[in-house]
C-alpha cells in the first residue's frame, strides 16, 4: 500500500473478490530529510484506506536492501557513464523479492500490487506469462521485464485488465481518500529530484568540454556522468550563427577524457542506431524463435515508447544483438531493452557499448 490510487483499489478488489487482505506499507530511503514529510503524506494516506477499508495496515523498512542492492549499483551505473533504470531492478530485488519473502513469513499465499500489467497462465497452470496492461497509456510491464516464472505465481496484478479512468470511478465510488491523488513519478521509491544535484550528493565528478560533430568546444559540462544520450535540457549552449538556429542534443561522450558530444536537431543521424548490442538477458518464459520469421517480435528501450519490430541475434555469455526495422533514436548504453511478442513481455537485457568500462552485471 503506497498512498496511491493504484494499490488502494487492488485492495479493495480483492477484498471485493473474497481475499482476507493485508495492506503493508514499505519505506525504503532514508537519506533525505526532506522527504520525511512526503514519506508522512503517503503513509497517512495508506491508514486512510485501509480504514476505510476495514483491513489491517503493517509497515516495514527496506532502506538497508534497497541501497545495497538497487541503489549502490545504480550510482555504478552513472558512474560508468550509463543510463540506468532503477525500477527494473527495484522490482526484482525489493518488491518481488524481499517484500514478497516478508509477505511469505507474514503467511501471505499471494503478493499484490496496483501495477498495470496482467499474468496469464496456460491450462495446466505450469507456464505463466507477464502481459501488458490493458492500459496502454500505463501499462508498467516494461518495468517487469526481471521477474522470473516463482515470482510471477505468487503474484496479483489487479489492475492488469482496467484503465486508469476506471480505477479512479471505483475509488471514488467506495469512497477511498486517495482517488483523486496525483500519480507518483520520479525514482522508484526515492521520488521526483532535480536528478543533477542529487547525483552530485553522490558522485564525484568534474567538469569537461562539450564538443560539436567537427570538434569545436562549443560549452562546458558539470560532470559527463550527468548526461544522456539524446538529452537537450540543462546543455546550456544556444545554437551558432554558423550552424543555425536548432538546438543541440547530446550525442555520446568519452568517460576517459571527461567529454560529452552533441550535434544540432532533434532528427540528426548521429542519434539515431538500427542495431543494438544487449548484455545480461533475462527471459520470463522462453527467448524468441531465433530469426525464422515466424514470430512478430518488437523492443522498447524507454517506457513510454512504441515498441518497434525488430530481429535478435543470441550472442555468446549472455549478450545479443538486436536489429530494428527503423533506427531508433537516442538509444543510450546501461538503458534496458524490453522484449515483447503482441501484448505478451518475454524480458530483455540491458544496452551496453563497448566504449564504456564494465560494472558488476545487473
Amino acid at each position: 500500500m503506497s498512498g496511491g490510487v493504484d494499490s488502494a483499489v487492488a485492495a479493495a478488489l480483492l477484498q471485493r473478490d473474497g481475499f482476507r487482505v493485508v495492506g503493508v506499507f514499505m519505506k525504503n530511503w532514508d537519506e533525505d530529510d526532506d522527504d520525511e514529510c512526503a514519506a508522512h503524506d503517503d503513509l497517512e494516506s495508506a491508514q486512510g484506506v485501509c480504514e476505510r477499508l476495514g483491513i489491517d495496515l503493517r509497515t516495514v523498512n527496506f532502506a538497508h536492501e534497497y541501497w545495497e542492492n538497487v541503489f549502490r549499483l545504480f550510482l555504478a551505473e552513472y558512474e560508468a557513464g550509463r543510463t540506468p533504470n532503477p525500477d527494473t531492478l527495484c522490482n526484482r530485488e525489493i518488491k518481488f523479492k524481499v517484500f514478497l519473502d516478508h509477505a511469505q513469513s507474514l503467511g501471505a499465499d499471494k503478493i499484490a500490487t496496483g501495477h498495470y500489467a496482467a499474468i496469464e497462465a496456460d491450462d495446466d497452470g505450469r507456464r505463466l506469462r507477464l502481459l501488458r496492461g490493458a492500459d496502454g497509456d500505463k501499462d508498467q510491464s516494461y518495468f517487469l521485464y526481471l521477474l522470473d516464472r516463482d515470482a510471477l505465481s505468487r503474484t496479483v496484478f489487479p489492475l492488469g485488465e482496467l484503465r486508469k479512468t476506471r480505477v479512479r470511478e471505483i475509488a471514488e465510488s467506495l469512497g477511498l481518500p486517495c482517488h483523486d491523488r496525483g500519480d507518483s513519478t520520479g525514482i522508484c521509491f526515492i521520488g521526483e529530484k532535480k536528478m543533477r544535484d542529487f547525483l552530485a550528493r553522490y558522485i564525484k565528478t568534474e567538469p569537461g568540454e562539450i564538443l560539436d560533430a567537427e570538434g569545436h568546444v562549443v560549452g562546458e559540462h558539470h560532470g559527463a556522468a550527468f548526461y544522456t544520450i539524446g538529452q537537450r535540457a540543462g546543455l546550456g549552449i544556444g545554437g551558432r550563427r554558423d550552424a543555425g538556429s536548432e538546438p543541440w542534443y547530446v550525442s555520446g561522450k568519452d568517460m576517459q577524457a571527461n567529454r560529452v558530444f552533441v550535434v544540432q536537431g532533434v532528427d540528426h543521424p548521429a542519434l539515431f542506431k538500427s542495431e543494438v548490442r544487449i548484455k545480461d538477458i533475462h527471459w520470463i518464459d522462453r527467448a524468441p524463435s531465433s530469426g525464422d520469421g515466424n514470430e512478430a517480435l518488437s523492443a522498447q528501450c524507454r517506457h513510454r515508447q512504441t515498441a518497434a519490430p525488430c530481429t535478435f541475434t543470441p550472442l555468446a555469455d549472455d549478450e545479443g544483438a538486436v536489429h530494428f526495422a527503423q533506427a531508433q533514436r537516442a538509444v543510450a548504453p546501461g538503458q534496458a531493452l524490453v522484449f515483447y511478442s503482441g501484448r505478451c513481455c518475454l524480458g530483455g537485457g540491458v544496452v551496453c557499448s563497448d566504449d564504456v568500462d564494465d560494472v558488476p552485471a545487473v
